[in-house]
């Protein structure tokens, strides 16, 4: 599907007068900057996804690192696994970002979705004034309630040998009524005092820009960059006995531990081992 420029008039663009859209050129202005990490800053109107447009403008030579791609909707979203993800235009922030951590080892951007989560927890936090807590490996909580719902997803793609395209999609002002499964949440319906979308981008993409130059700087290394601490201190999987689903039907029960140096979560389990998880669906099934 070929993106249309959020420029372009649409009828949909103010049905909902508490969605408008994203102010392109006040993004620029507050993101562009010299020595900065972000060098483009484009929004579309609708697009499939913008980690596949993404990846394939790198595949092609189109894209410099930096490049942030935004749509106000997706048709074709994807989340982890392959699971279909869907959300009513203008009702949550939807974009992909081109990282090439040159400098850093390919062994450690496997710590590139768990870092995206930290910057995306810490902006939300600071902009929208929501406590927001992360599940292993990348998928954002908030409080509804007194529900534990998933308010946002993380999907990181390979572009070529020297790119990264991360995905991330944040429901912002989704109603009760607009959920697409009971456990799903919002920043609206989670007691967010600011749902504007424009200063919530732009915090979460200067967090993201912080946390990528402290990681890039200290080589990828999560324990010089603080990274691997930060993210334990967020991650609300830890410290409860989790079923871990993993690749070829297998699954595994215990406590979650602990994140080790590879970002992969630590399981003790009632065998009396613990064994790391480096991929695989978590559920959480209770405190410990």
């Amino acid at each position: 599907m070929t993106p249309r420029d959020a420029s372009e008039p649409s009828h949909s663009r103010w049905s909902d007068l508490d969605r408008p859209p994203l102010n392109t050129t006040a993004l620029r202005r507050g993101l562009v900057r010299e020595g900065g990490l972000w060098r483009q800053v484009e929004v579309v109107q609708s697009t499939g996804s913008t980690n596949s447009d993404l990846v394939a403008r790198a595949a092609a030579g189109k894209a410099d690192e930096g490049t942030v791609l935004v749509a106000e909707e997706q048709t074709a979203a994807r989340g982890r696994l392959d699971r279909q993800w869907t959300a009513p235009a203008r009702s949550g922030l939807f974009f992909s970002v081109l990282l090439r951590p040159a400098e850093v080892p390919v062994a450690r951007w496997g710590w590139l979705p768990l870092l995206t989560g930290v910057a995306v927890a810490t902006g939300l936090s600071r902009a929208a004034g929501v406590d927001t807590a992360l599940k292993w490996p990348n998928d954002l909580l908030v409080t509804v309630g007194d529900e534990e719902r998933k308010a946002g997803g993380i999907l990181a793609e390979r572009a070529g040998d020297d790119g990264v395209v991360i995905g991330v999609g944040i429901n912002v002002t989704l109603r009760a009524d607009e959920l697409p499964v009971p456990r799903a949440g919002s920043l609206a319906l989670a007691g967010a005092v600011r749902t504007d979308r424009d200063p919530l981008l732009r915090q979460v993409l200067r967090s993201l820009e912080d946390w990528y130059g402290k990681w890039r700087e200290a080589g990828g290394d999560p324990a010089v960059s603080g990274l691997q601490e930060t993210y334990a201190a967020g991650c609300a999987t830890l410290g409860r006995m989790v079923r871990a689903e993993l690749p070829g039907e297998r699954s595994l029960v215990g406590e979650a531990v602990a994140v080790d140096g590879d970002g992969r979560l630590v399981l003790a389990t009632e065998a009396g081992v613990q064994e790391p998880v480096g991929a695989g669906d978590i559920v959480h099934l209770r405190l410990a």
